[in-house]
């Protein structure tokens, strides 16, 4: 089939193929924009929550260093502060080793110093503060020797004079305070292949400011790793420790330590991401004085391979958003074209003269009435059909049946009974069940009985309050209760369901489906208290006042009549003591208090 008679055919014409297809547009537009917007809004969390742990190794990392920064300037500071340690330094680097401690015995042995004050315990007691620490070195520029502190090892003196080695001139180049150390200088520490970086400070004499050697001290990498580890967050990408010629100080990922950083210029760009091998988010601590960066880095494939499981798992409940929102509409769709077409197919046959066709949908809902108001207008017409050709014939047997046919009690039950029955035959349950609360509620009113008491009263407010829940739709409920000592209680009848009758008539909000009413019978003492206590309009004060003054007036007809009537009675039958009080909130619902004595003797029930 063409498309353009498939058109023609199902979607044209047809009202509820194209709300079906609109349901499903918007269904799916809708879901899909959502799941959209979640994935990015998630996604974007993701970033910011990858990039607060990026910047917090970062910081952690640049605080590492910058605390061995500041602990290597301290160490240089106290040889200035401390001046009799200063003097043994100066000695130390401008004199040959064994002149120095030629001169460190003479005056141990003369009781002039103590060992507190020697440079050379001063920077082992330094090495063995700080397990970080792989070396400490101090070059003498005046004798060109290096005194070589080793973590674990005996400290060595190594001779260097500018015709054998390359260490003068290494120690004579400027640079930075935080770099990697200089080949000659690994090789002179014995540690070729290990990670290290290396922070450099001066050492002046005093007075004359002249620079007398250098502090070399050599950091082990794997103790920022440490740091990067010393966290319940677990870092994706790496981080890089460059010095301030670029090269790679620190790298987490091992991969271009020792090396000259082949992206440092894009790490100049203030962007939150840049391309180095992959596009990636960054994040930069420079410490200007020290001459060295940190880096974070973090490549987006990295955060999105994290939220495959996510993506998929959004899309499933995406498209199980979509087959439930489709579905079900399409469900209640299919269900109202069918009786849509039922409806125009009984149309069709009336239209041929099927008089006797009758649609068969008891559902309350708009195409229900749609089909009882057809039924209905078809009974019309029958009934007109019959008027015009049977009216005599019809006349006739009505007036017969008046005569045979005396209205009595037991002729209106058998007749409600009747109607019942074909109610409940037809399927319409609920007017069934209001003709037998009418029914019995009837008869309860017309009998007669010799000893009616508080349970009989009570039936037939629930047969009254049943009624009037069916008609209502269930828009409220009624709980009664009654102790079990007092429901033989002789009662006057028609003393309760007035005031029902005035909640039903006053006080139900018709436009709420929250509507309550309770009735509850007690016991105290000599008396019986009933308690009738609703949630429904209430009674302005001004109104509830004029109510309880009128209660006493005797008065025949008239508004609150059904009040007056109940109030007179129980004062008339029982006392002046006794009757019925009435206390009510605009909005918050009335409460009827009727008060009585217990009492087994026979009422008037006429009262």
């Amino acid at each position: 089939m063409s498309p353009a008679r498939l058109y023609l055919k199902y979607i044209k014409n047809n009202m509820f193929t194209k709300m079906l297809l609109l349901i499903a547009l918007i269904a799916v537009v809708t879901i899909v924009t959502l799941s959209f917007l979640m994935y990015y809004f998630l996604f974007q969390s993701a970033v910011r929550s990858e990039l607060d742990i990026q910047r917090s190794a970062v910081e952690r990392v640049e605080r590492h260093l910058n605390q061995k920064y500041e602990n290597a300037q301290s160490y240089v500071n106290d040889l200035y502060r401390n001046s009799s340690l200063g003097i043994d330094t100066s000695y130390f680097l401008m004199n040959s080793f064994n002149e120095y401690m030629a001169k460190r015995m003479n005056r141990i042995a003369g009781g002039g110093q103590s060992n507190s004050d020697s440079v050379v315990a001063y920077f082992k007691q330094r090495l063995d503060d700080d397990p970080d620490i792989e070396n400490i070195m101090l070059y003498s520029a005046e004798k060109q020797y290096v005194y070589v502190y080793k973590q674990g090892s005996m400290t060595r003196l190594y001779q260097a004079n500018a015709t054998h080695s390359y260490i003068p001139d290494v120690m004579a180049l400027e640079s930075q305070s935080v770099t990697l150390p200089n080949l000659w200088i690994r090789k002179l520490a014995g540690d070729v292949t290990l990670p290290l970086f290396s922070i450099r400070s001066p050492i002046n004499d005093m007075t004359t400011y002249k620079n007398l050697g250098q502090l070399l001290i050599l950091y082990r990498a794997e103790a920022l790793d440490a740091v990067l580890n010393n966290s319940d967050d677990s870092l994706k990408g790496s981080v890089l420790v460059l010095s301030g010629d670029g090269r790679v100080m620190f790298d987490s990922s091992g991969k271009y330590y020792g090396e000259k950083y082949p992206y440092a210029d894009q790490l100049l760009n203030s962007k939150e991401t840049v391309t180095l091998d992959e596009e990636s988010y960054i994040t930069t601590a420079a410490h200007n004085q020290a001459g060295y960066t940190v880096v974070g880095i973090t490549p987006k494939r990295e955060i999105a391979e994290s939220f495959h499981g996510l993506q998929s798992t959004i899309i499933i409940a995406a498209l199980l958003c979509i087959v439930i929102a489709v579905s079900i509409p399409s469900l209640m769709i299919v269900n109202y074209s069918r009786r849509t077409d039922n409806i125009i197919r009984f149309m069709r046959k009336v239209e041929k003269g099927e008089f006797v066709a009758r649609m068969q949908d008891t559902k309350d809902d708009q195409l229900g009435q749609i089909a009882g108001s057809f039924n209905e207008m078809l009974d019309e017409l029958s009934r007109y059909i019959d008027k015009v050709y049977k009216a005599e014939i019809n006349q006739k047997n009505a007036e017969l049946s008046a005569l045979q046919a005396r209205i009595n009690p037991h002729f209106l039950y058998n007749t409600l009974e009747v109607i019942r029955m074909r109610a409940l035959s037809q399927g319409a349950q609920d007017v069934g069940d209001m003709i037998y609360s009418l029914s019995m509620l009837f008869k309860n009113i017309v009998q007669h009985k010799s000893h009616y008491t508080l349970k009989d009263e009570l039936e037939a407010c629930r047969l009254y309050l049943e009624l009037f829940r069916i008609r209502y739709k269930d828009k409220y409920i009624y709980k009664m209760h009654c102790d079990d000592q007092i429901k033989h209680v002789p009662m006057i009848k028609m003393s309760l369901q007035p005031l029902i009758e005035n909640y039903i008539v006053h006080g139900l909000r018709s436009d709420q489906d929250d509507n309550w009413l309770t009735v509850n019978a007690t016991q105290e003492d000599d008396e019986v208290h009933i308690e009738i206590k609703d949630n429904g309009k209430g009674i302005p004060p001004q109104r509830l006042e004029d109510i309880k003054s009128r209660l006493d007036v005797a008065e025949s007809s008239g508004e609150w009549f059904g009040l007056r009537s109940v109030n007179e009675r129980l004062k008339l039958t029982y006392g002046s003591s006794y009757g019925m009080d009435i206390q009510s909130e605009p909005g918050n619902g009335t409460t009827v208090t009727v008060k009585f004595p217990v009492t087994e003797r026979k009422l008037n029930n006429d009262v």
